[in-house]
């Protein structure tokens, strides 16, 4: 599986420092591999409640990884 360039997506950002570089919801501390690890037995309202992360915010790391695993050509055929 190719790795995702996850500085194409403007709802995260990566800070040396910072959670030791890792991937974050931007302005947080939260990790966006936790919060898609906890996705796979929680529900999106319980994931909220519980990392203190918006439903917009979520539904953006989404929509980036399925843009991103989608090929070019399906991608096209979205945007249309």
């Amino acid at each position: 599986m190719a790795t995702l360039d996850w500085s194409a997506c403007p709802a995260v950002e990566s800070v040396p420092g910072k959670v030791g570089g890792a991937w974050v919801f931007r302005g947080t501390r939260l990790p966006v591999a936790t919060v898609i690890e906890n996705l796979e037995d929680l529900s999106v309202e319980e994931v909220m409640a519980q990392f203190d992360v918006s439903r917009e915010q979520i539904a953006a790391v989404l929509d980036f990884v399925a843009d991103s695993l989608r090929g070019p050509a399906e991608a096209d055929a979205h945007s249309v």
